[in-house]
């Protein structure tokens, strides 16, 4: 199990993430995606000229990457810590697909390149009234 049922229903709830590589030199960057979750855990990113972008050329070099998803917890009744800031962190490893379907969410005009993650570790906040946090080991 890469999520729990909180963490996956949270991750399908959502649709901006950030990601997080470095480059050749050691220098981060940090950019706003979307993503799709897949039935298997794993995370796709997509857009347009994928392969032309800097992140894909930092992964190219190093494929760990970081991938942050998060908001505000909701001011109702029932939420986990209303007003709080809750998410999930994942670090793992990307893989690089070309000629690959991409994520529906970017439509006709995302190129057939999809950057995929592949969960090692997985830091959820704030996600269950249960276990405020969970850290875990996911994979090797």
């Amino acid at each position: 199990m890469v999520f729990t049922e909180r963490e996956r229903a949270y991750l399908e709830s959502q649709r901006l993430g950030r990601m997080g590589t470095v480059d050749a030199k050691g220098r981060p960057q940090v950019r706003p995606v979307g993503f799709q979750l897949n039935q298997d855990g794993t995370i796709d990113i997509g857009g347009p000229n994928l392969s032309k972008s800097q992140k894909w050329r930092n992964l190219e070099t190093n494929p760990e990457v970081s991938f942050v998803v998060d908001d505000m917890t909701p001011d109702e009744p029932g939420a986990v810590k209303p007003g709080w800031g809750r998410g999930i962190e994942i670090r793992g490893t990307a893989e690089l697909l070309t000629d690959h379907e991409p994520p529906s969410y970017g439509g006709a005009w995302f190129s057939r390149e999809v950057i995929r993650i592949h969960p090692h570790v997985v830091h959820a906040w704030h996600l269950d009234p249960d276990q405020l946090t969970r850290r875990a080991q996911v994979s090797a």
